[in-house]
């Protein structure tokens, strides 16, 4: 069987035009410019973006649909919004947000952009049933005032609508035709960005320059966002010409990329923390005991010193990018004579009786994660137990992750990040380890939803900073269901002669001002 990425190594230069599912450049292709980005990874075939959670697809997502505010959270201005779909908003009552929309805005098939399709996106995608809701904060009624004007309602629902503040850089908006029409959402993204969907071949999607973009017609032609699950495929890729950008670079490979002469390079502290998750709902980490044992069993400073400058440390559950961050005082540490206390306590002395656990990971995806796996696991085996680390490639890890329909997922422990575009730590703290979601963990617990709520109940900035210092972290740091390791830098390399790219801390690039010299 021919594997995917040997299907990859053996693609040579990218050829689309005339290709299944792809349409052709004009005649004149030579002139035209395209990107090609080597992208970590993959995308589901379902277009619609309530579908799913998953970030290499949410990267790709960013292409093509725009949200209501932008926040580009540079340093310094990490909660600063800016205008995108909406020219302006303001509170008009608790629980009352409103938003007065941008004229003259079209989505891809020709359609006009106005307040019905804010309506139909907000009210579809928040609901429980959409796998994405848990980026929500909660259901949300969408009154229209006029075409340009939308009021955010949340009283009947029982949280404040400044909820949405942040969250409004974030929450992709999609057409009410393609809404009313599901099969159709599935089949094809549509929306109003720079970009629009062209095709797909394989593992390689294509968009195509939007000529009416409400921002100006990109200079980029085209982009070819291609998945390449390994990270050297995609630095030689790079260094031979056959990619523009190559992201998820590792540690090493920025080093060097950084003082080569054809390359640029790009660091930047991302929205992502990296956790080892553990599933919660099935033993023996529905036991809060256990979970603290294996806290202490490990040496973060160990796992910073492997990482280099690809990791910063971090007491708390959220990156420093985020809204509301601050370090935990009695966050877990190193403590292998806790370890032991807390193993006998739950009766399980020196790690005896217990199964073996397994232990899901992914290579190619994040920098690292099979060492540190590995570093992990050797920590766990010091102190008793027994623990088996399954490495995958992003594409098999994706599916392992999250749970299944029965609520079950598979091992007990996995390694994942949660990378989201918006300052607001609730993309991050709900979809985690609130009941109702809990995607990777399972926790089904009334202190964690309690101070949860509360946090999401303020009606002010200053109210939500104290209780998420004073309540919701160190309820989470009592009970970890999942054990924050650090937090993430990322690293990109790219062509020298592409020049205006703009990387989000959370993955996802802006060509739409960029240029191939």
């Amino acid at each position: 069987m021919v594997t995917r990425r040997e299907l990859l190594a053996g693609a040579g230069a990218v050829v689309v035009a005339g290709g299944a599912g792809l349409k052709p450049l004009p005649a004149k292709a030579a002139q035209h410019k395209t990107v090609v980005l080597a992208s970590m990874g993959p995308v589901t075939g379902n277009w619609d973006p309530t579908s799913h959670t998953t970030l290499g697809q949410l990267k790709f997502e960013k292409f093509v649909f725009n949200h209501l505010t932008r926040c580009e959270m540079r340093e310094g201005k990490s909660e600063e919004l800016i205008p995108d779909l909406a020219t302006s908003w303001k509170l008009i009552d608790t629980h009352t947000l409103e938003f007065k929309l941008r004229d003259g805005v079209k989505f891809h098939d020709g359609k006009e952009f106005g307040a019905e399709d804010v309506k139909a996106t907000m009210e579809y995608a928040s609901n429980p049933a959409r796998p994405a809701s848990a980026l929500y904060p909660g259901r949300v009624d969408v009154e229209v005032v006029d075409n340009l004007t939308v009021r955010l309602k949340t009283e009947k629902h029982g949280y404040p609508a400044f909820a949405f503040w942040f969250i409004s850089s974030f929450l992709p908006i999609l057409s009410a035709k393609d809404i009313a029409d599901p099969a159709l959402l599935q089949k094809r993204p549509n929306g109003t960005n720079a970009f629009k969907y062209a095709g797909t071949q394989g593992d390689r999607n294509s968009l195509e320059a939007n000529d009416e973009f409400y921002g100006g017609r990109p200079k980029i032609d085209r982009i070819i966002y291609a998945y390449v699950p390994d990270a050297n495929t995609r630095v030689l890729g790079l260094l031979n010409g056959e990619y523009h950008i190559a992201e998820r670079l590792e540690p090493e490979q920025y080093a060097s990329l950084s003082s080569n002469p054809k390359v640029t390079t790009h660091k930047a502290l991302t929205t992502e923390n990296k956790y080892l998750h553990f599933r919660c709902n099935k033993p023996p980490f529905n036991d809060a005991r256990l979970r603290r044992a294996v806290c202490h069993a490990i040496d973060r400073d160990q796992i910073l010193s492997l990482m280099g400058e690809a990791a910063t440390p971090s007491n708390c559950y959220i990156s420093p990018t985020k809204f509301g961050f601050t370090d935990i005082p009695d966050y877990p540490k190193f403590d292998p004579g806790a370890c032991q206390k807390l193993l006998a306590e739950a009766g399980f002395p020196k790690g005896k009786g217990l199964p073996q656990l397994e232990y899901i990971t992914s290579i190619g995806f994040y920098p690292k994660t099979k060492e540190y796996g590995e570093l992990i696991t050797a920590m766990l085996a010091e102190q008793g137990l027994d623990v088996r680390l399954t490495v995958l490639e992003p594409a098999a890890w994706e599916q392992a992750i999250y749970r299944r329909a029965d609520g079950q997922g598979q091992g007990h422990m996995c390694d994942v990040g949660w990378m989201t575009g918006s300052p607001e730590p609730d993309l991050v703290l709900r979809p985690n380890w609130q009941s109702s979601a809990a995607l990777i963990t399972g926790i089904n617990d009334r202190e964690i939803d309690a101070v949860l709520d509360k946090e999401r109940a303020a009606t002010n900035p200053e109210e939500r900073r104290r209780i998420f210092k004073n309540e919701t972290f160190p309820t989470l740091a009592n009970k970890v269901p999942s054990f924050s390791l650090f937090s993430a830098v990322t690293f990109h390399g790219a062509a020298k002669n592409l020049t205006g790219a703009y990387y989000f801390p959370n993955g996802p690039i802006d060509l739409s001002k960029a240029d191939l010299s």
